[in-house]
This record gives C-alpha cells, sequence and structure tokens, in this order.
C-alpha cells in the first residue's frame, strides 16, 4: 500500500531538531515543554503540522531554546531541567521582539555592579559608548566603501568617526551615531533583492528593493515591510538576547543603560554593548542578498503589510546564534573591565573573563580565540527556489527549461533573420545566377570519361575526406549545400569536374 502524500515531510526525516550549534527553534500554537519519564517533552506545531521531541539528559547538546510563541506552557520541572543542563530559554513574540531571556548565571559581584551605576559620574560611561560606537561606525564605513561601493557615505561616516574621540558628552555621541546611521541606511535603500524567476511575479514591488529602515507602518524599524529589514530585526533579536547573557554573565546588570535609555521593557546595557557588532551582521546579510535569492514561500504578508518570518527561516536563523554569542563576549568583557577600572578601589584587581577565557589563555601563552564563522545562507536554485548543492546554481529541471528556452530564442531569432527582407533578396540573387548557370551549361562541354558513374565510384568517396568549407569555395555555394554533396548527395553535372579535381580524380 503507498504511502499518503498527506502525512507531514518533516516526519519521515530522522536528522537531529538541534541544530550543530546547539539552537533549536520552536514555535507554533498550544506549545508544550514538560518532564516525561525523565526526558524534555516539547510539542509544537500548527494543527497537523505538530511534532513531538523528548531530550535526554545525556547528549541532546542542547545550548538555546527559542520559543516564537504566545499559547502554550512550561512546567516548573522543565525549566529545572534547562537550569541544570546550562541551556538559555529565549521567548520571542511574532514580531521578533525579545520577551523574555533566561541563561545560566554567575556569581555576581555587588562592587561590579556599584561601578556600573555609577559609570555616569566616573567617566567610564562616555569613555564606553567612545569605544563602542567607534567600532560600530568603523565597521559601517568598511562596509559601505568596499560592499556597496559608495566612497561618498564612507567618507561622510569616516569623518563622523574622527569626532567621536572629541565628544565630551552622551548626547554628542548620540548624535553623531545617529548621523551616521542616516547615511548608513541611505547607501542600502536602493539595493536590489533578488527572487527565484518563479517567485518574482509572485511578490509585491517595495520587496524588490531594500528600501528604508523605518516601517511605514510604525515609522519606526518595528514591523518590517519587507524580507530583508524583517531579517534584520529577527537578527538583531537574537543578537541581543545573545548579548543580555554576556552581560549577565560577566556580572553586569543588562537593564541599566548607558547610552540607551532605561525602560523595563527592554535591556537596556544590552542595547548598548551590541551596537559594536551590527555591522557584522550587516556584512552577513549583504552577502547573503548579494549572492542568494530569497524564497517567496520563507515569508508571510499580514494584511496590515507587516512581513513576518515563516518556520523554516527563522530555523536557520537561529543558527547564527553561537557567532553573534562569540562576536558580542570580548566587547562585553570590555564594558566590564572599563566599568571595573572606573573607579579607585577597583582598579588593583581584575575582573574575570568568563566568556573568552582571556586570562587563562594569556598565562598558557595560547594564540587568540580563532574569528568567529557565519554560517552561509542556503543554496537555492535561481529559477524555482529549491534548495540545492552549494556548487550549483539552478536545480536539474530549471536547468534543462532554461537551456530549452535559450535555444529555441536564438532558433526564433534565426528564423525571423532568414525572413528579412534582405536575406529573401540575398536568397533570390543566388537561385537566379544558378538557375542562369543550368540554363547556359551544355553537355557536350563536359568530358566524356566524366559520367555518372565515374562519379559515383571514384568522386563521391574520396569528398568525403574534403572539408566542407574547401567543397562551398570551389563550386561557389553555401556550407549547408556543401555538407550535403559531402554526405553523399549528387550536385547538377556542371558541379562534376571541380569535384573531381578537388578530389584529384582525372581520366586515368
Amino acid at each position: 500500500m503507498a504511502a499518503s502524500d498527506t502525512v507531514p515531510q518533516f516526519l519521515k526525516s530522522h536528522k537531529s531538531a538541534i541544530s550543530k550549534s546547539g539552537v533549536l527553534t520552536i514555535h507554533g500554537f498550544g506549545v508544550h515543554v514538560r518532564m516525561q519519564s525523565g526526558h524534555l517533552q516539547i510539542e509544537d506545531g500548527v494543527a497537523d503540522e505538530r511534532r513531538t521531541l523528548r531530550l535526554a539528559r545525556v547528549g541532546h547538546g542542547l545550548r538555546r531554546l527559542v520559543c516564537i510563541s504566545e499559547d502554550g506552557f512550561f512546567t516548573l520541572d522543565a525549566l529545572k531541567w534547562l537550569a541544570d543542563q546550562h541551556a538559555s530559554l529565549i521567548m520571542l513574540d511574532r514580531s521578533g521582539k525579545v520577551s523574555l531571556v533566561t541563561g545560566p548565571t554567575a556569581p555576581s559581584d555587588a562592587r561590579l555592579r556599584r561601578a556600573q551605576a555609577l559609570a555616569h559620574q566616573s567617566g567610564a560611561a562616555l569613555e564606553i559608548m567612545r569605544e563602542l560606537m567607534r567600532a560600530k561606525l568603523d565597521g559601517q564605513q568598511v562596509l559601505v566603501r568596499n560592499k556597496l561601493a559608495n566612497a561618498t557615505a564612507a567618507d561622510i561616516i569616516a569623518r563622523l568617526e574622527e569626532s567621536l574621540s572629541s565628544a565630551e558628552s552622551l548626547d554628542t555621541v548620540a548624535r553623531l551615531e545617529a548621523h551616521a546611521a542616516s547615511t548608513y541606511w541611505s547607501a542600502w535603500s536602493e539595493l536590489p533583492i533578488n527572487f527565484p524567476r518563479q517567485d518574482v511575479t509572485r511578490v509585491p514591488e517595495h520587496w524588490r528593493t531594500f528600501g528604508t529602515r523605518k516601517s511605514a507602518i510604525t515609522g519606526s524599524p518595528r514591523l518590517a515591510t519587507n524580507p530583508p529589514n524583517a531579517i534584520l530585526n529577527y537578527c538583531y533579536a537574537l543578537l541581543e538576547c545573545e548579548t543580555r547573557l554576556a552581560a549577565a554573565a560577566v556580572g553586569l546588570d543588562p537593564g541599566m543603560g548607558i547610552l540607551h535609555v532605561d525602560t523595563p521593557n527592554r535591556d537596556s546595557l544590552a542595547c548598548d554593548i551590541m551596537e559594536a557588532v551590527r555591522p557584522s551582521l550587516d556584512a552577513w546579510l549583504l552577502d547573503w542578498i548579494i549572492g542568494e535569492p530569497f524564497r517567496r514561500s520563507d515569508f508571510f504578508e499580514e494584511p496590515n503589510g507587516n512581513c513576518r518570518l515563516l518556520r523554516s527561516l527563522t530555523m536557520n536563523l537561529g543558527e547564527t546564534m553561537p557567532v553573534w554569542g562569540k562576536l558580542v563576549a570580548p566587547w562585553a568583557e570590555y564594558v566590564a573591565r572599563t566599568v571595573w577600572g572606573g573607579t579607585k578601589t577597583n582598579r588593583v584587581s581584575s575582573i574575570p573573563t568568563r566568556l573568552t577565557q582571556r586570562h587563562r589563555r594569556e598565562s598558557r601563552g595560547v594564540l587568540p580565540v580563532p574569528a568567529a564563522v557565519v554560517p552561509k545562507p542556503e543554496r537555492v536554485c535561481r529559477g524555482c527556489g529549491r534548495r540545492i548543492r552549494p556548487e550549483h546554481r539552478e536545480c536539474g529541471k530549471c536547468a534543462v527549461e532554461g537551456a530549452t528556452k535559450r535555444f529555441g530564442e536564438v532558433a526564433w531569432i534565426g528564423r525571423v533573420a532568414a525572413h528579412s527582407p534582405e536575406a529573401i533578396a540575398r536568397k533570390a540573387k543566388t537561385q537566379r545566377q544558378h538557375a542562369k548557370a543550368r540554363s547556359s551549361w551544355a553537355a557536350s562541354s563536359q568530358p566524356s570519361w566524366l559520367t555518372s558513374k565515374i562519379y559515383s565510384e571514384r568522386i563521391q568517396p574520396r569528398l568525403a575526406e574534403v572539408s566542407t568549407s574547401a567543397i562551398a569555395s570551389r563550386i561557389g555555394v553555401s556550407r549547408w549545400y556543401a555538407g550535403k554533396i559531402r554526405r553523399g548527395y549528387r550536385p547538377h553535372p556542371r558541379h562534376w569536374r571541380p569535384l573531381a579535381e578537388l578530389a584529384g580524380v582525372s581520366e586515368q
């Protein structure tokens, strides 16, 4: 009995739902996370396309559990299981906004938090934001200059970066950053967004360029209206989660910001620290836009115009989280180190480097930690959007269809050219010349030995060894007609004598 085609395809795969980077993304309605017979049991999905996962305490590889849902429950023993396994829980709403971030906690030093609270008075706050913004603007101007080839915008951002060293207040730093951001995103606005040929007619017009970072719905980056900005918002949310975990790991209060205003709805210090890493994330997305098309099936447009990411894409984007965590780790330690050294009582000692293990590596003489490698996006067919191997540009079906279409276009162009007035006139002139040559030719001018039998038995076999171009030029015919003669076609008798000479046949 044949298997039903209605069975969800992901149920047939034996591939682990947890990526190599240790990230598991769950979403849908009625999400259940609870303990069952010593295993962490997870149920997610929508309607009939639901899945159930069971994770043992050993060998699961889970580091980040990302939940994109507003419906369901987590049991207390499931939360304890995550804490015992040193796995972080991240909850995002359907628009990609961070709702909750929890993770392994480290011993907190009250002196560091006190120094953080006094950072504005000690001068550490201004020093930190100068350095963070210098890294951000430097990354932006390099990206705009090298990848977007906009030297004018890059020069403006470079001058603003130089002005940071003379900034005497956080307000000045904020104004310089805002001016740079306006120039930076304006360089992105005309960037074309590619889709597979099959999807081009199915996407809205405003999806085909990057556009502005400000959404037409909110007037801010929230609720993006096209795919690239929606991806940026989601990845920025993942980066914010990693930054929040990094700040807490080094003993800082993630909610006590420096440049970003403290509000109950966000971790303001995490938003400050992540500024230095944003250009790296932007560069990754830009390489994706330039190198690969987006697929229409990965996005959904809501009635208000908000562009949302669908399940498969959010799961792939979640695999980038460990990379952003590695990139933000040294900056979190830098902020903690600068805050710690801002007070006289703390300058005699240093804080631990839990994230990068810099102190331990330096004591052992080990080289610095290698740079984080961002995973490449999936290779998709330029025609239909199917996943394909990295070395290919199209799937087999689209490659064949494309070749057939190109061949048809060439043939059509040839037919059109052959029926043009100029071509018809040339053909008529040639036909008149040959008709005149046939009518003026007399059989008595032919040598008596050059008979039909001699041509068939002695001349024709040798013509197979003569090139088509030589036959065509010798008797004044087209290469097509010469090819027929070479393959055995018998031409008009007036051509036999020159063909005999060409084949090296004589009366003897």
